[in-house]
């Protein structure tokens, strides 16, 4: 029997290539994608998908109780048992940050919370909503905190689709404050593999944290985009530190690894990297859509105006 999953926001960046990766990975699985598609949500994404049988869309939002109560009683367990499986994707902003001058010291499930903007204070309330049901009412839940994402079909707002698209255009990249905050880059194919992992694997109320075992700063980020584009440090502009910016992060996923054996295979640079810019430079007309917002167009002409 096909196994069928219910997946939030599947048209943004995570989620459209979650589907696209459990689509070819797991031949007896089926997705219906629910997405309100609001700005970063690309219908463009998963248009190549429309004729695919296991794949469908679903256009609405999860705050509709109806429809998504719906879907949720249309969709199959995750795990043998008939016991639905939720899995909350979240992200380590929850923990705060990590001093410079301190490179054994990482994030694991045990790390307590300090969110330190408005969005991920946000991000760990939610984080909390998922312990407190599952403490409370029993639910089959899971949740899984991860590093910095990078790959194909990323809202060019974030760094590397943003620095690489600029260098294309002519443009310079704007670089932070001094560059030195730290993240730990792990690649969109490993992240939606873990995330699967969880799913199939993942015992019910624990957290896992998920990373690239990829720690690097952001001038290194940067100088390795430039090299990659064959620039040099004149594309550079540095610019005002944004506020919140958080100095590091680094992720221990060593739980994850022993429990449900899974460990990040595509995040290594320089390979992961330039993989990742080469999909912008062969993609252009991707990116051009949406840093014009002209693939408001194909949302326009399946459901009317935003």
């Amino acid at each position: 029997m096909s196994t069928r999953i219910l997946l939030t926001g599947g048209a943004g960046f995570i989620g459209s290539n979650f589907v696209r990766f459990v689509l070819r990975e797991r031949p007896d699985y089926s997705i219906t994608n629910l997405d309100s598609l609001t700005y970063s949500g690309n219908p463009e994404n998963l248009a190549d998908l429309e004729a695919e049988p296991r794949y469908t869309f679903v256009h609405g939002n999860i705050l509709d109780l109806e429809l998504t109560t719906k879907l949720i009683k249309d969709c199959d367990a995750v795990v043998p048992g008939n016991t639905k499986r939720f899995v909350h994707v979240s992200t380590d902003e929850v923990f705060g940050d990590l001093p410079l001058d301190q490179p054994d010291l990482k994030f694991t499930e045990d790390t307590p919370f300090a969110p330190s903007s408005p969005y991920s204070a946000s991000k760990a309330g939610s984080d909390m909503i998922v312990r407190a049901y599952c403490h409370t009412f029993g639910i089959n839940a899971c949740t899984t905190n991860c590093s910095n994402n990078f790959g194909p079909y990323q809202f060019p707002e974030k760094v590397i689709p943003l620095f690489v698209t600029n260098l294309i255009e002519g443009k310079k990249v704007p670089l932070y404050g001094d560059g030195k905050n730290v993240r730990d880059w792990l690649h969109v194919e490993d992240h939606c593999e873990a995330v699967l992992a969880v799913m199939e694997k993942g015992a019910a109320s624990e957290t896992y944290c998920i990373g690239g075992n990829n720690e690097r700063s952001n001038l290194e980020l940067t100088h390795a985009i430039l090299a990659a584009m064959g620039k040099d440090e004149s594309s550079i502009e540095y610019v005002t530190d944004r506020l919140g910016h958080d100095r590091r992060y680094a992720i221990d996923a060593a739980k994850i690894k022993r429990d449900l054996g899974w460990e990040p295979t595509r995040s290594a640079w320089p390979g992961a990297l330039e993989s990742t810019v080469k999909w912008y430079v062969d993609n252009e007309t991707w990116w051009q859509n949406v840093k014009s917002g002209a693939y408001r167009s194909y949302y326009e002409k399946q459901y009317g105006s935003r």
